[in-house]
Parts: structure tokens; sequence; C-alpha cells
């Protein structure tokens, strides 16, 4: 069993019906409990630079051997910063042979997306 948060259903409109903007409603408790760990993980800018290149990347994922060059940080601190999205639930993995790819998890940042989405003709 996963230790991942549920984010997001795998029908995308019935994660936007959980979801409803901020600026909409209130968010609830159980809402909030479940995205929490997903912000807090992107509130750090490595793992929102790292985050960027694996929703980016052409194909739909990325290799880490193509993620650690990117940054002046040592194998083992960007491992600690995937393993964080990972268990935010805002990744998956796949290791093939000794390396790992990368893959966003597009149900869940549509989730966060649609409760941060704001109505351009609100003030």
């Amino acid at each position: 069993m996963s230790n991942q948060p549920v984010l997001a259903a795998a029908d995308p409109t019935a994660a936007a019906a959980c979801c409803a903007p901020l600026v909409q409603r209130r968010v609830p408790a159980e809402t909030a409990v479940a995205l929490a760990p997903a912000f807090k993980a992107l509130g750090d800018p490595v793992r929102l630079q790292l985050m960027s290149m694996i929703a980016s990347a052409e194909g739909g994922e990325i290799c880490v051997c193509d993620l650690t060059p990117a940054f002046d940080l040592t194998g083992p601190t960007i491992s600690h910063h995937l393993r964080v999205l990972r268990e935010a639930g805002l990744v998956d993995t796949e290791r093939r042979g000794t390396w790992v790819y990368y893959r966003p998890r597009s149900a869940a940042l549509r989730q966060l997306a649609s409760l941060l989405t704001v109505d351009p003709a609100r003030p």
C-alpha cells in the first residue's frame, strides 16, 4: 500500500468538483489536510524547479540523470527532493535498469491548479 496522499480522483471532473477555487468557497478540512503536503513540497525552490522540469519534459517523463546536472547539488540531495515530491503525490517513478524516470501526476497538478484558479474579472 502506498503512503502517497490521494490528491485527485482518476476522473478530472471529479478532481475539479473536489476543489472549488479558494475564491469561491472555504476549503474543507479534509481537503486541506490532503493538499497541504503537496503545497509544502512545492514551497522549496529546488523542488519547484524539479517539478517544473518534470512537468515540462518532452515525452512526459525525464530521467534522474537529466535532472541532477541542472543543479549545483549532490546526487543524494537531489534524490531527497525527488522523494519529497513523490511522497507528496506529485510525481510517479519507474526504475529502468540503474536509472529512475519521473512523470508528473497530472491529475494532482490539475487539482492544485483548480484550487488556485482566480476569475480574471474578480478584483
